[in-house]
């Protein structure tokens, strides 16, 4: 009896076991990149969770939006040798422009609509490397982008890896719309997606109906928003509640290293001249949001979708409560977080040791 006993215990204590040993989850990290804007503070913390084994980051893929994808392949490089992880995290170049929208049109909009953050569009795709600007810490010394496409490796990624891939999706939605289009057998089998994208509730903070990443590629965006997937959105309603400010930075910069220097370049000049200097916070959101989803504390289920006709309403996001038009999904839209948990979240990651140090 007592060896029966015994046994049934050490069932129970592998089961246990087995349950707090879940595997990470696999991210690819799609992304508008830049040096230390909201996209490159992000991917610092994805590196670190990396590191720590708490998501396994499979790949960055860059797509225009911010910068023209040729600048974001020289910022990348670097960021991932910079945190380390260069031999683990590949670098996918991807769709240099949106599907429809184009440069040309930006002036149009900009004299009818009025329009703020314009990304790539302030100025014409660079045409050769002499028109690229340089991370502040230097080049990439030995990183180059991986031979396949920003699609093609998201395709490749989801069937190798069935059921288990969240797309952390934080710029323009052009590389996804592609690979869906490209390969519809890829839907079913994606986990979710998690975005920064879309004014909700609020005004845009581009046109004054839409938020940039959406409004970049709207068409791009209702082809993503309308795939029968697991849709978890940080629309601007919630990223413009919560303000990266003197006290957060004087934070971040308290630990000397690499990444402090990055943010005294960026923010230090801002914050000497005016201490109540202050930036909305996007991408870090849905970063962290992938480990501790327990910071968001109001989300609703609404219906999705972009509205995708040239006017005044390009890029729109529409979210519905009921009577959604035919073909539009539900999605988890956040509206609130706990504040003090994402910024010591955020803090603690950002001020880690670099380069990572990769938990065996």
């Amino acid at each position: 009896m007592q060896g029966l006993i015994k046994r049934c215990a050490l069932l129970v204590a592998a089961g246990l076991c087995a349950g707090s040993l879940q595997a990470a989850e696999k991210v690819i990290f799609d992304t508008d990149f830049n040096v230390l804007n909201d996209d490159g503070q992000a991917f610092i913390m994805l590196a670190q969770l990396h590191a720590q084994k708490r998501i396994d980051l499979l790949g960055m893929t860059l797509v225009s939006g911010n910068a023209w994808v040729d600048q974001e392949q020289v910022d990348a490089l670097k960021a991932v040798e910079r945190m380390g992880v260069d031999k683990e995290v590949g670098v996918y170049s991807g769709a240099a422009y949106p599907l429809l929208h184009d440069f040309a049109t930006y002036p149009q909009e900009q004299a009818l609509f009025g329009a703020g953050w314009p990304g790539a569009f302030k100025a014409a795709r660079p045409t050769n490397a002499a028109q690229l600007v340089a991370p502040p810490d230097g080049l990439a010394t030995h990183t180059t982008l991986r031979k396949e496409t920003a699609a093609q490796f998201i395709v490749d990624s989801v069937r190798a890896n069935p059921h288990e891939v969240t797309l952390l999706a934080v710029g323009p939605l052009t590389n996804i719309a592609l690979a869906i289009r490209s390969a519809p057998d890829i839907v079913p089998l994606i986990k979710r997606i998690v975005y920064m994208g879309g004014a909700i509730e609020i005004p845009g903070n581009t046109t004054p109906a839409a938020e940039f990443n959406w409004w970049f590629d709207p068409e791009a965006a209702k082809i993503v928003l309308r795939s029968p997937i697991e849709h978890v959105i940080f629309p601007n309603d919630v990223c413009e509640k919560v303000t990266f400010d003197a006290a957060v930075y004087k934070r971040v910069i308290a630990k000397p290293g690499p990444i402090a220097d990055l943010y005294k370049h960026e923010f230090g000049a801002l914050f000497d001249k005016d201490p109540a200097y202050h930036s909305f916070t996007w991408d870090s959101l849905p970063a962290l949001f992938l480990v501790q989803p327990d910071i968001v504390t109001e989300s609703r289920d609404l219906w999705v979708d972009v509205d995708a006709q040239f006017g005044a309403d390009y890029g729109r996001a529409l979210g519905y409560k009921k009577s959604p038009p035919v073909g539009t999904q539900k999605a988890k839209v956040v509206f609130a977080i706990d504040q003090k948990q994402f910024w010591d979240g955020y803090v603690n990651l950002v001020t880690l040791p670099t380069p990572v140090k990769m938990n065996k």
